[in-house]
């Protein structure tokens, strides 16, 4: 009974058959308008060469489905990304299932990873999730399109990853803090292991070392991305008598806690504390004050993996295994030139 079921004909052999993308094929299944009555024609005579569809109701939706796993929902970086993702999926005639990438004592990683080889799905995307180097492994192997968004590592070279210019990010960041008279600058970075955290710190020290500073190292921190983490290291650096008068944040979660912290230590922003948050969010405009942001196209992000799924779903050839989109900073109200009220 099982083999029968894996030999049922699949939606990419409709797609081969007629010469066509798995998107066109779905398209046409699934009734959309802007496939040409010819290739449609084709499209039927695949299916009933292959046998597609044989004990389906008839009429039943026959969208691909793609599969995105995240460790948690809970962020607006997260959504931003998903939304991208199904808007983009929506526009080729896929379907999304969003699931969560959670290992546990009783599945590990890679259990994951063999579960979404059986799913009959077309593809996977995977955002921002820490997995071993032999799940790297399991993911470089897998039959199964599966794409990284923000890879916390990166073990296997030929696995497909999409992300941003975060090196770029992290150095325009500093050097827009620099250029309002700031010297005293911190960062929060991400955590440590993170390929984007380093990088954004990276690009931090660059800027520094370039305007000749000096930054001291516990002025340089790596926590998770999130609100809480920050708000405690923030506070600690605030509370100092060298405190910062500027401060670079690796999220805008984490610059929401650096605004708490200099709430609850009453360091009005952007009076006595400049802050520069990342992603630029919906929470960015809304902070008060609104934040100045690096940008990250976390949308085109989501599209370029749906994309980059359907390529490698198709066999076609990718000219980069890991894309990068460009950042930019977008200048708000909580960055100011340094007063001697810094440290009042």
């Amino acid at each position: 009974m099982e083999s029968t079921k894996a030999q049922r004909p699949t939606l990419n052999d409709v797609a081969q058959h007629a010469g066509v993308s798995i998107a066109t094929a779905s398209k046409a299944l699934n009734g959309r308008s802007d496939v040409a009555a010819s290739t449609r024609a084709r499209i039927e005579v695949a299916i009933e060469a292959t046998g597609y569809g044989a004990g389906r109701p008839r009429g039943a939706a026959a969208a691909p489905t793609i599969e995105f796993l995240v460790d948690k929902l809970t962020s607006p970086y997260a959504m931003e990304i998903l939304r991208g993702v199904t808007i983009a999926a929506e526009d080729a005639g896929i379907d999304v299932v969003v699931g969560r990438f959670r290992p546990s004592p009783h599945k590990s990683d890679q259990e994951v990873i063999r579960r979404l080889n059986r799913s009959g799905r077309l593809g996977a995307i995977i955002l921002t999730v820490e997995m071993s180097g032999a799940t790297h492994q399991a993911i470089s192997r897998s039959a199964l399109p599966i794409v990284l968004i923000d890879p916390l590592r990166m073990d296997e070279s030929s696995v497909a990853s999409v992300g941003s210019t975060n090196w770029i990010g992290g150095r325009s960041a500093t050097e827009h803090l620099i250029g309002l008279g700031h010297r005293n600058i911190a960062i929060i970075g991400g955590p440590a292991e993170s390929l984007s955290a380093r990088a954004r710190v990276d690009g931090f020290r660059s800027a520094a070392d370039a305007a000749g500073i000096t930054v001291p190292d516990d002025f340089i921190s790596h926590t998770g991305f999130d609100h809480d983490a920050a708000e405690r290291i923030a506070h600690e650096l605030l509370s100092r008598d060298d405190r910062p008068t500027a401060i670079v944040a690796s999220s805008d979660a984490q610059a929401m806690g650096v605004l708490e912290a200099a709430r609850q230590l009453d360091i009005r922003v952007p009076e006595h504390l400049s802050l520069v948050g990342y992603d630029d969010t919906y929470v960015a405009s809304w902070a008060n004050p609104p934040l100045t942001c690096v940008y990250q196209p976390l949308q085109d992000i989501g599209r370029v993996a749906l994309r980059t799924v359907q390529q490698l779903a198709a066999g076609e050839h990718l000219d980069s295994h890991h894309i990068e989109l460009a950042t930019r900073l977008v200048v708000r109200e909580s960055t100011a030139p340094p007063s001697d009220r810094n440290h009042s």
